[in-house]
């Protein structure tokens, strides 16, 4: 999903704190022509826009900002609408957020999903292609803003262009204003177009059908080599050649998925004469690929002598010329390598070859046994069924006492759990808590939440001196009101590019006062509030206080916030760490990283994998939980999030990553990054629509939710008890008498041994 970088959607805007949106969908101006797109935009009676196309000159628009004016044609001629008689221009642009607007208040409705289409091009003199975005202003009653990004692409002078997105306003707007902006001054916003009507909804979706789907048999021809190189070819001016002396078995993540298997024949690819870091051995595989199969990927790989460091490796697909990540590691030279990663191609290709790639040039590489096969993902959920409940289960005795307790003999008991105790949560955000619909979600299905962007450093203090707890403090007031847990995220980003300006310009003195306020103005307010804290986020990734304060700084954050809070449970927090696609986060990195802090005494508490994956396989997971268990420390999933258009696919993806956390004993609870749509960092990865319908990722969330609810009945004895194992949490029991019905609470907590529990009747 993320490659090596991150989503930029995830991010709040520094400048405006605007609410996660929708991706636009870019479409080139070569695959549509001038009627389709005029098809795309055709207003009807639902459009909210009044004058969309500028048929009554410019009655109803505004400027922000600038000035706008209406043209027929511009450029001696050479610019004409893409339909109709007219467009705008918003001109003598001295910031970018000016642009052309029109006031929606009173049309559009709260709860209710739109989308948005827009057609536009720039016009300047010394910028050829700039980002265009739609935004919508909203001002609650009590004057509350919120900017909301809608859509945006790239645009360009040659060219008309078609953003499009999505919306929805959680509360009651006293105004909304919608506008285009995004062109550095001096560059001319051009809009033949606006249309903004309420969501179609999506058709229903439907399960692929996997017809002969050979679960575990791998699709790569002469894996073992056994005939020479048939199959394989050089990706370049590489040389290959066969060698022997590669390991027997299949890599451990491999044999966990396939079980019992044939070993692997001892002989390599030998790849020499490499120029370029992309050269390596690689095999089209196009007609044996199925779509919507989850792919896993594995192999072993060696770099030769000559190799300055360790080196990249890569198991990639060129699908239809776009790269995929299949897995990566990195390699020192002298030993044997495990690589696995995993894959899935959802959109019919043309071609699809995979290739090993990634030592510096002059580098030799070694390939054995790669194998690509699809996973049974069924076959494992049995296998963490049994797992789950060997950790997350308790055998329990209830003893009844009493008046009557020697004529129980024989009454019929029934016990049902009412809360299971292992932490399930999700990300919200502050206006999405103004929706009824999203709270009532909240509050059934969790009992954990995160705060998206409202405890962030940049939200709080979005200007030196200039605090927001607000925000905060009523997302808090709603979790304590409901016994919902919170954790914290986070206090510091070590990422530059999420910092606010203010503290990047800083000097080193200024930094480090800043930091000390900081630290001291956010756990001193909400002391013994959050049971977590991720301390300085993405440290794997970022390092913009290192550089400027040096390595000590990291366990000063961790320090200084430990005695500050010590309530508080402090976690490091990082992404592709479970997935194999990331060298710089490997599990081997974090460990090291997170040994390096606690060297410097820095009270790690906490190991936070984020979780943002595509295409998830159990046993790649598992491994990295393995690993990471090592530290004996608590490990959750704080940022979960799987994305796929077929909801059925992402309710399978969604299922492997909670089985697996559920199933592992380091694992200590699960977030989700967010579940409404339109107010997730990803696209394809809601639970519910926008307007409140669950989707089938969302009804399989809640099948499991249930699966992990114990429920038991039966007679008491004649020892006067009652026996059952059941999933950790709360639970009641309701005994029938000849005289009475009476019922109890009871909490199954962890322990070795059976639990005992007395009830009185």
């Amino acid at each position: 999903m993320f490659c090596c970088i991150r989503n930029p959607e995830r991010l709040w805007r520094i400048h405006r704190q605007a609410e996660p949106a929708t991706v636009a969908l870019s479409i080139p101006p070569s695959s549509f022509g001038k009627s389709s797109i005029a098809k795309c935009v055709a207003d009807g009676d639902e459009n909210i826009i009044l004058n969309p196309r500028f048929e009554d000159g410019l009655n109803n628009w505004s400027a922000r900002s600038c000035k706008i004016l209406i043209h027929e044609s511009m450029g001696d001629g050479k610019i004409l609408p893409l339909s109709g008689k007219f467009f705008a221009s918003a001109t003598e642009r001295t910031q970018s957020w000016n642009g052309i607007q029109q006031e929606i208040t009173g049309r559009v409705q709260r709860k209710l999903a739109y989308e948005v289409t827009a057609v536009v091009r720039i016009f300047g003199t010394n910028v050829t292609s700039s980002d265009v975005r739609v935004t919508l202003w909203v001002q609650t009653p009590n004057l509350r803003e919120q900017y909301i990004s809608i859509a945006n692409l790239q645009a360009t002078d040659k060219d008309w262009v078609q953003l499009q997105g999505k919306f929805l306003i959680n509360g009651t707007p006293s105004r909304a204003v919608i506008y285009l902006e995004g062109p550095p001054p001096g560059t001319d916003i051009l809009v033949n177009s606006l249309v903004v009507k309420h969501a179609a909804k999506a058709p229903p979706a439907t399960p692929p059908v996997f017809e002969n789907a050979d679960y575990g048999v791998n699709i790569v021809e002469n894996s073992g080599l056994n005939d020479d190189l048939n199959g394989w070819f050089p990706l370049g001016n590489c040389t290959l050649s066969v060698g022997t002396g590669s390991p027997h078995v299949l890599p451990p993540m491999a044999r966990d998925s396939l079980g019992p298997h044939e070993p692997l024949s001892g002989r390599y690819i030998l790849v020499t004469n490499r120029t370029q870091t992309w050269m390596g051995p690689a095999q089209m595989i196009t007609d044996k690929i199925k779509l919507y199969l989850t792919y896993q990927v594995s192999a072993w790989v060696r770099v030769g002598p000559g190799a300055t460091g360790p080196q990249n490796v890569n198991v990639a697909l060129s699908v239809d010329g776009q790269w995929v990540n299949g897995g990566q590691i990195e390699a020192n030279n002298g030993r044997w390598h495990e690589i696995g990663g995993s894959f899935r191609i959802e959109k019919q290709p043309s071609k699809v070859m995979v290739y090993i790639q990634g030592p510096s040039s002059g580098v030799n590489l070694m390939v054995a046994g790669l194998q690509i096969f699809p996973v049974d993902r069924k076959a494992r959920f049995k296998h963490l069924k049994w797992q789950s409940d060997k950790i997350r289960k308790r055998d329990v005795v209830l003893k009844f006492s009493g008046l009557e307790a020697g004529n129980l003999f024989g009454t019929f008991v029934k016990v049902a759990q009412t809360r299971n105790s292992f932490p399930l949560g999700s990300c919200i955000s502050r206006t999405s808590i103004d929706n009824e619909d999203f709270v009532d979600f909240l509050v059934k299905n969790f009992n954990w939440a995160v705060f998206g962007n409202e405890l962030k450093w940049p939200w709080t203090e979005p200007q030196q001196g200039n605090f927001n707890y607000k925000d905060a403090d009523e997302l808090l007031d709603l979790c304590k009101s409901n016994n919902i847990e919170t954790r914290g995220h986070c206090i510091f980003w070590e990422v530059e590019y999420t910092i606010q300006s203010w503290v990047r310009s800083l000097n080193k003195t200024d930094l480090m006062t800043a930091i000390q306020n900081r630290l001291t103005g956010l756990l001193t307010r909400y002391k013994e509030k959050f049971r977590h804290y991720d301390v300085n986020n993405e440290m794997l990734h970022g390092s913009f206080y290192q550089d400027r304060l040096g390595k000590d700084i990291r366990s000063y954050m961790f320090k200084t916030a430990h005695q500050l809070d010590p309530s508080a449970t402090l976690f490091v927090n990082d992404y592709h760490v479970e997935d194999g696609d990331d060298t710089r986060s490997s599990p081997e990195k974090y460990i090291q990283h997170i040994l390096d802090l606690q060297d410097q005494g820095a009270p790690v508490g906490g190991i936070g994998i984020q979780g943002h994956i595509d295409s998830p396989v159990g046993p790649i997971v598992c491994s990295a939980l393995d690993q990471l268990g090592i530290l004996g420390l608590p490990i959750w999933f704080t940022e979960l999030d799987v994305s796929s258009i077929n909801e059925y696919i992402r309710a399978d993806d969604l299922e492997v990553m909670l089985r697996e956390g559920f199933a592992h004993p380091a694992m200590d609870g699960i977030m989700l990054w967010g579940f409404w749509e339109l107010f997730m960092s990803r696209d394809n990865a809601h639970l519910v629509d926008a307007e409140g319908s669950i989707n089938e990722a969302g009804k399989r969330y809640l099948a499991l939710k249930h699966e992990w609810l114990s429920h038991a009945h039966g007679h008491i004895s004649d020892q006067g008890d009652f026996k059952f194992r059941g999933f950790h949490g709360e639970y009641s029991v309701e005994v029938v008498t000849l005289s009475k019905k009476v019922s109890k609470t009871f909490v199954v907590d962890k322990g070795e041994s059976p639990l005992v529990v007395t009830i009185n009747l």
